[in-house]
This record gives structure tokens, C-alpha cells and sequence, in this order.
């Protein structure tokens, strides 16, 4: 069966004046246009196309390599809008289309926006759309605290920034656990906090609680032998002076000075932390 919006490996059957004909397993056959063809080939070769509508609504091959595929999301650009949606250059010839009700907010040309490539079972197009939040669920959230997961970044909230977890779920980073400037889109890595009652995800860009403390110790030592062993900081520092000099939030700070302290790494003093002389 050909599959829409995806890649597919098929088998080089004929050649024709307009290019290549494939066939899948079940005898489906496809063109791939002259100007996709490879220059070199064989009768009976596998090459592996995506597929996807033309525009005339003809189910077409290419080589060309999308920036999405169907059931995914991309940051993709704007590049025209018309009386019945927008335009997005998705990497192919054909453009990507983004119906009007499809549109969390009205989209501008020249603009990139994160969205979701679907195929509409109504047409059996494919189209995009940015109300990512229908394509996700928590109706059953199997994650539990400490599970590393892979996040994209969907759009900023007065507590934080709304992530998309494992292109599945959606879960929320707390502005107390951001220390990077962020862009919808950006993928990353990320750590459950909590799961809560309800199936909302509380996450963190950090490994938290006792596994945090060795990385963000690390970063400390790091810092304090860069500076010749002191550092105007401590455990009375403000906030701000932490967070601008660490990346990390004073709760972080404490546990990870706590840890050098207990290990006999540094000495806390009233003016800051001092690495203690055979460890410098």
C-alpha cells in the first residue's frame, strides 16, 4: 500500500517518457517524474520516495526530502496566504496548506510557525495545522518521575513554557527551571517532575532532586577552579548573582555547594566559596 506523507521503498518497474514508474508490495504503482530520477539505475532497483499528492491531486513520488512527515511537527515557513489558508515551504515543489480553521492565530507571510503535518480524512490531503494541543493527549500520561524525555517547545505561558512530550503528551517547564532563552519549536532534551492526578506533566530541563546534584556541582567546581579557587558567592547570595553566573536557581546552587562541602572540596566563607588547596 502507498503510504501518503511518507517515505516508502519501492521497486523501479518501467520507464516511461515522464520518468520512472514504482510498484509497491501489493502492485500499486506510482511515477517518480523525470527530474527526480536518479542518473543511475536498474530495472528491479528499490529506491526509496516520498510520497505525496500533486497539483493536480495525483499521487506523485519524489526524491526531494520534506522538512516533516505526516504525524510529525516542524517549524515551518509562511510563504503565502490566499482567500482560503496559507502556505508553508515544507521542502517540495508543492507547498504545504494550512486551512483557515486550522490556524491558532492568522498566519503572515514570511513568518515560521510550529505546526502539525496531518492527512485530512475528509480529502486524503495532507494539510497542517498550529492547534498543535488537538493532536496531543494526556488522557493516559505512561511516564513517571526521573524518566528522561524528548521535548519540543510549543509556546510560552505566564508559569513557564508549553512543551510537547514525546510528540504525545503536553506538559509544562516552570520559569524557576528555564536558564536558556527558548523559541517555539526548539527541541530538547527533558526530565519528568511529576505526573499529576489529573495527567498534567510537570517537567524540567534538569536532572532534579538527588541525581541533579552531581552535574550541577560539576558546574560549580568548573566555575571555581576557572577563577583561581574563590568565588564571591554563597549560600546568602542573591538569587539573580546565582542564576546569572550558574544557570541555576539558588535552591540548585545550595545543593551543589552542599555537596562539595560535604565531599571536602570547598569551604564555605562569609564572603563566598574557596576550593580547598589540594583539590585546586
Amino acid at each position: 500500500m502507498l503510504e501518503l506523507g511518507k517515505y516508502n521503498t519501492l521497486k523501479i518497474v518501467r520507464e516511461r517518457d515522464p520518468g520512472l514508474f514504482l510498484e509497491d508490495e501489493d502492485g500499486n504503482d506510482v511515477l517518480l517524474p523525470n527530474k527526480f530520477v536518479p542518473e543511475d539505475f536498474e530495472i528491479e532497483d528499490m529506491i526509496e520516495v516520498f510520497i505525496y499528492l500533486d497539483n493536480e491531486e495525483r499521487i506523485i513520488a519524489t526524491t526531494q526530502k520534506p522538512y516533516a512527515t505526516v504525524n510529525s511537527f516542524a517549524v515551518l515557513k509562511c510563504t503565502s496566504v490566499s482567500e482560503i489558508g496559507a502556505f508553508l515551504d515544507w521542502g517540495l515543489d508543492k507547498e504545504l496548506f494550512v486551512p483557515f480553521k486550522e490556524q491558532a492565530s492568522r498566519m503572515k507571510e514570511g513568518y515560521k510557525y510550529l505546526v502539525y503535518v496531518y492527512l485530512d480524512e475528509e480529502t486524503n490531503r495532507l494539510a497542517a495545522s498550529s492547534k498543535t494541543n488537538k493532536f496531543l493527549s494526556n488522557n493516559l500520561v505512561l511516564l513517571a518521575p526521573y524518566d528522561q524525555v524528548d521535548l519540543i517547545a510549543s509556546h510560552p505561558s505566564p508559569n513557564g513554557w508549553n512543551m510537547i512530550v514525546n510528540e504525545k503528551h503536553i506538559g509544562l517547564v516552570f520559569s524557576d527551571d528555564i536558564f536558556q532563552k527558548l523559541s517555539p519549536g526548539d527541541r530538547l532534551k527533558g526530565y519528568v517532575k511529576k505526573v499529576r492526578p489529573d495527567g498534567k506533566i510537570d517537567l524540567t530541563l534538569r536532572r532534579h532532586g538527588f541525581r541533579g546534584i552531581e552535574p550541577d556541582a560539576e558546574k560549580v567546581l568548573e566555575k571555581l577552579k576557572a577563577s583561581g579557587g574563590f568565588l564571591r558567592l554563597n549560600d546568602k547570595s542573591a538569587p539573580e548573582d546565582i542564576k546569572e553566573a550558574f544557570q541555576l536557581s539558588k535552591k540548585s546552587f545550595k545543593r551543589a555547594i552542599g555537596s562539595l562541602y560535604k565531599s571536602r572540596i570547598i569551604v564555605i566563607e562569609p564572603e563566598g566559596i574557596r576550593l580547598i588547596e589540594e583539590d585546586a
